[in-house]
């Protein structure tokens, strides 16, 4: 066979794609005039297991699955493929497959194939949902230490933007807006990766902390009313987000009165469960990285392994 004439998928072993995904890749390859300068990407869903992993995975695997399900929707100037995902094999072919050296091998893959075709690469949605399974482990504390070491892999993809910064002087001929909205969308999402949390949580508070004199000042007298006002506006897309999620978990997952009630109670833990799932792996990851300690290709522990 041609490849020239193939697409080819990488993707986790619990993957399960929806039945027409791949009906839905085949049309947009052959359709697309572009087709070998091309990924494809669903939205990625832990809605597999969901109810049977704890709290504080359950949380972020929803706010995970918010966060691809309006990645997919960005413009074509900074939307990246991950996990799972597919591309044109002659694509993948030109520039001599994945980076063995590179342990977050997603969105590396994308930055090779986009310097070596001139900035030519995109990444296309497929408006299906792909589900996966959450992270899990023989009991709660496993489960949790997987999950932890899951976003300190993913974390590590911070190693991407010296190789884009370099990449990108080495190839003046892309258009410098198209360089900076890929080299925006690396940095800006791992930055706030590790700084969100402490922003929005403790932000208001350093100002006063600070400078004791800036309580005094009409600023600083109402920034907390301020802020306060904000975060509580944010409680309606907070509250749509949790409703979309639920609406597009498979039917097995929203039976009985008691997943219902746990999944529902859960988001008073929010905060504490985005610091110890999301923030603190991503600054370790971050720190390892700063001090140049190394970081061993560890799979995440699934259901499948479990059992």
């Amino acid at each position: 066979m041609k490849i020239e004439n193939c697409t080819l998928t990488s993707c986790d072993v619990d993957t399960i794609f929806n039945p027409k995904y791949f009906s839905a890749l085949t049309y947009n390859f052959a359709s697309n005039p572009n087709r070998y300068f091309r990924f494809w990407q669903s939205p990625i869903f832990w809605h597999h297991n969901i109810n049977s992993v704890p709290a504080f995975i359950r949380i972020t695997g929803t706010m995970g699955n918010a966060i691809h399900i309006a990645n997919i929707q960005e413009p074509d100037g900074i939307f990246f493929n991950y996990s799972c995902y597919s591309s044109s094999y002659k694509l993948i072919d030109s520039v001599g497959y994945w980076d063995p050296d590179m342990i977050p091998e997603d969105w590396h893959i994308f930055l090779q194939t986009f310097f070596a075709t001139g900035g030519k690469t995109l990444v296309n949605p497929i408006f299906l949902p792909t589900i996966v399974d959450a992270p899990d482990g023989k009991n709660y504390f496993s489960a949790l230490k997987n999950r932890y070491n899951q976003c300190l892999r993913h974390a590590w993809g911070a190693i991407d933007i010296p190789y884009a910064i370099e990449q990108s002087r080495l190839h003046p001929e892309i258009p410098w807006l198209t360089r900076a909205l890929r080299l925006y969308k690396l940095v800006q999402t791992h930055f706030i990766w590790s700084s969100n949390w402490f922003i929005l949580t403790l932000g208001t508070s350093l100002p006063v902390a600070l400078n004791p004199y800036f309580f005094n000042t009409t600023l600083g007298y109402n920034l907390p009313r301020i802020a306060n006002l904000i975060l509580t506006i944010c409680l309606i897309p907070m509250f749509i987000l949790i409703v979309l999620d639920w609406k597009l978990r498979p039917a097995y997952q929203k039976k009985g009165f008691w997943n219902i009630l746990k999944n529902i109670l859960q988001w008073p833990m929010m905060p504490i469960a985005t610091l110890a799932m999301s923030v603190l792996p991503g600054l370790h990851s971050h720190t390892r990285l700063l001090f140049g300690r190394r970081l061993e290709y560890k799979t995440t522990v699934k259901t499948s392994s479990v059992k």
